[in-house]
Parts: structure tokens; C-alpha cells; sequence
């Protein structure tokens, strides 16, 4: 594991708020996080690198333990790019992925959608959430980092690498959140 390594999970975190599906989100956040509390953008931000560190930590877990290794997981993640670049290409795609997806849409709202937003745990929580609701979204940086850090001879060095990527998404919300509350 070199600092290059670590280097490059950092700016692919930062380069994940800038996914299509990220970046249109970033004011509503930021500004939702800032009129609940003036640390607001902090917090959240730490539950959003938290977030990612546990994902790819348990991205890294279970690979290792099924035996899977970088090789598969590049030709996981390209099948998996390649059929959601489809289901965005395709309307009908879309509509029967929108039929199957709703359920468990459903299923997780009502299990997970009831938590208050308010203050600053509301705003961690929301952060944690956040981690894992980007997640598909941030998938290529986060898949570079997750094949990063699956280089790594340790659950440290795994840890380490997945840190850099979260501690990297965290710095734009950070800095812009900054700004909103200077204002």
C-alpha cells in the first residue's frame, strides 16, 4: 500500500460529488443541513465519509471472503455499469426497472425512512444514509477506491484507503458548506 494509493482514494472521493446524480442534490443537502444547525454540514459529512468507509470495508469483507478478487470484481462492476447504462438508455428499461424497483423502495422506506432529520444527530444520521443511498450513484470512484483498498494485505490498509475515499466525498460538502454558513 503506498501514499499513492491513498492519494488517489481521496481525489476519487471528491471526484464522486461530481457524478450526475450527486451534484444536483449537493444544495438541497447542504442547505437543509445548515438551516437545522450551524455545524450541520459538518456532521453530515462525517456520517456521509463514515458511511463509505463502512461500505467498502464491507465490500472488501465479503469478497475476501467468498474468494473474490480484484479481477472479478472489475468484471462484476462492468457488467453491472454496462446493464444501469442500458436501464438509462432504454425508456421501456427504465419503466420495468421502476416496476421491480418500487417494492423494495417501499420495503425500505418504511423501514428506515421514519428517522428525524432535525438537529445534529438527525443531520449524522441523514449523513450515514446518504453513504449508502450515493453509493450507486458514486460507483465507478467508489469501485476504483473499493479495488484499491482490496489490494491491501490488511483490514487496515483497507481501512485506510476507504478513509481517504469517504474523508475526499466529505471535503466539497465541507467547503461548500462552510460558505452557506458564512452567508
Amino acid at each position: 500500500m503506498t501514499l499513492a494509493s491513498v492519494g488517489i482514494a481521496a481525489l476519487a472521493g471528491i471526484l464522486s460529488t461530481l457524478s450526475p446524480c450527486v451534484l444536483p442534490l449537493i444544495p438541497m443537502v447542504l442547505g437543509a443541513a445548515v438551516s437545522e444547525h450551524r455545524q450541520g454540514p459538518v456532521v453530515l459529512a462525517a456520517g456521509l465519509a463514515i458511511s463509505f468507509v463502512a461500505i467498502g470495508l464491507f465490500i472488501a469483507a465479503i469478497g475476501y471472503s467468498v474468494g473474490l478478487d480484484g479481477g472479478h470484481l472489475r468484471i462484476i462492476g462492468a457488467a453491472l455499469l454496462i446493464a444501469l447504462g442500458l436501464v438509462l438508455l432504454v425508456p421501456a428499461l427504465q419503466t420495468q426497472f421502476a416496476l421491480v424497483a418500487g417494492p423494495i423502495s417501499g420495503w425500505a422506506d418504511s423501514r428506515f425512512g421514519g428517522f428525524a432529520t432535525t438537529g445534529l444527530r438527525g443531520q449524522f444520521a441523514l449523513g450515514l444514509l446518504l453513504g449508502v443511498v450515493w453509493s450507486p450513484c458514486v460507483g465507478p470512484t467508489l469501485g476504483a477506491a473499493s479495488v484499491l483498498a482490496s489490494r491491501g494485505e490488511s483490514l487496515g490498509q483497507v481501512a485506510l484507503v476507504m478513509t481517504a475515499f469517504g474523508i475526499g466525498a466529505a471535503l466539497p460538502l465541507l467547503v461548500l458548506g462552510s460558505c452557506l454558513v458564512r452567508h
